[in-house]
């Protein structure tokens, strides 16, 4: 056997080897703990204490939930028509903004050709070996996230944030104004999902559409 055949058979070993270890996930429910911590680093009580934000997979289909003790915002998408909607329930009130696929673009155009860049720096978090990776957002702050390469989002519309990184997101922070948010990976469940927890709620909400929202968000500045 020639040193270049050699060479050839050792890295398509390799390649075969990482291909095998990955763990591709078109079903399922991820969850993450959300905190947060205030710029001064005060000892003011933590606004989202308790906070979760749980993603439903199935498919083209997606639902973020992020429940606190504020209240609970739901996003239903479906990447195969480019539509969904927004479902706000705070102090009582039950808020549906609907999402055409230009309104779902609009409304994740901060998320534009992120860029994340791979550090040297790995760390065992929450049972997974992760690689740290920063990104610059276009209002210029930074995000670190640390994330394992091990398992991959098939759906890569579920969230624009991280379109372009090569694994599952374990732990993140950004700021936001005088907060710094964090999400740590809670759980990863496999188990099959029924359709139905993905269908849009026919009734019990003030429906708007994104465009009358923005307006109304506008006249209230």
């Amino acid at each position: 056997m020639t040193i270049i055949k050699a060479i050839g058979l050792i890295f398509m070993t390799m390649l075969n080897a990482f291909s095998y270890a990955q763990k591709a996930i078109s079903e399922g429910t991820i969850t993450y703990n959300i905190s947060t911590q205030s710029e001064n680093k005060s000892s003011q009580a933590d606004p989202l204490s308790g906070a979760t934000n749980t993603i439903y997979l199935k498919g083209s289909l997606s639902k973020t939930e992020m429940a606190s003790p504020l209240g609970k915002e739901t996003t239903i998408y479906d990447a195969k028509t480019g539509s969904g909607v927004i479902l706000k329930e705070y102090s009582g009130q039950k808020l549906m903004i609907t999402l055409t696929k230009e309104n779902w673009i609009n409304q994740n155009k901060k998320f534009e050709g992120i860029v994340f860049v791979n550090t040297s720096e790995t760390k065992k978090i929450a049972g997974y070996n992760c690689t740290k990776a920063t990104a610059k957002l276009k209002e210029g702050s930074e995000m670190i996230v640390y994330y394992a390469p091990e398992i991959i989002i098939n759906d890569k519309e579920y969230n624009p944030l991280f379109k372009n990184l090569s694994g599952l997101a374990v732990q993140y922070e950004f700021q936001n104004g005088k907060l710094k948010f964090k999400y740590l990976l809670a759980s990863v469940d496999f188990m099959p999902l029924a359709a139905s927890r993905f269908d849009i709620p026919k009734s019990g909400y003030r429906i708007m559409t994104y465009d009358e929202n923005r307006q109304g968000k506008k006249d209230g500045n």
